[in-house]
């Protein structure tokens, strides 16, 4: 098995992404730019250009361009921090195949993204598209990481931590295939019941209560008074009046 996919057993597994990228920005390893390009030509364009916005692909420059925006001690010392604390993925490879096979389960026909992991110097932690899900490894190393403390309040550090990979990654892709009706231009109302909505979905698919609150618990009451209710009806289902009714029972 190549080195740059940790062992699952069966389903979803992180491509790792990420290890080829450190080993090309601690080093200038030219064979590592290369896997980047070749292997992952879809995953650099958009660390490259998305998330890092640093340039496009195409630019005769770019690859000295990225080696040197990561020269920077803190995001040196972020790859190391990343490299260590995520020599092994087993538990996230075990938790995300678990969720994405209840997932397919619940919706018949759904398909499962390729997901992966990657450095993104601390700026989105997941990153959705053409059926990819990234994971930004440097946006989970811990509440307490040093960096977060001079950046972040306590209750976004909270989230920054390895249990919440899997669910976020399930959350932003259900997002995606299930985006706010209208593009989130109706009622305020309405966009908060609908990440409720997806919100619960993800707790139901990993197995905890991650995400709670007073939408997550509208839709669970909703859901109780609908027993036959499947997960495909609620991610379709359009009646948010009849949720936000739940609030006054």
């Amino acid at each position: 098995m190549p080195d740059d996919i940790d062992k699952a057993d069966g389903g979803v597994v992180v491509e790792r992404y990420d290890r080829i990228q450190s080993l090309y920005l601690t080093t200038g390893d030219f064979s590592a730019l290369q896997q980047l390009n070749t292997q992952y030509p879809m995953q650099t364009r958009a660390l490259i250009e998305d998330v890092l916005k640093i340039g496009r692909v195409n630019d005769p420059e770019i690859n000295s361009k990225f080696l040197k925006f990561f020269q920077d001690i803190a995001l040196q010392s972020l790859i190391n921090e990343v490299e260590q604390q995520y020599a092994n993925m087993d538990d996230i490879n075990k938790e995300l195949a678990s969720a994405f096979d209840k997932l397919k389960k619940e919706v018949p026909g759904i398909e499962v993204p390729q997901v992966y992991s990657q450095i993104g110097a601390l700026d989105q932690s997941i990153v959705v598209g053409n059926n990819t899900v990234g994971i930004s490894l440097d946006k989970y190393l811990g509440e307490d990481y040093p960096l977060y403390l001079k950046y972040y309040p306590k209750s976004q550090r909270e989230q920054m931590v390895r249990s919440m990979i899997v669910p976020d990654c399930v959350l932003f892709y259900l997002l995606s295939l299930y985006p706010m009706p209208h593009g989130g231009s109706q009622p305020q109302v309405e966009c908060d019941i609908h990440m409720g909505k997806i919100m619960w979905v993800v707790n139901k698919l990993v197995g905890r209560q991650v995400f709670d609150g007073e939408y997550v618990s509208l839709v669970s009451k909703y859901m109780k008074k609908h027993k036959s209710g499947t997960v495909a009806w609620l991610l379709s289902d359009d009646n948010y009046s009849a949720i936000a009714a739940m609030g006054g029972k």
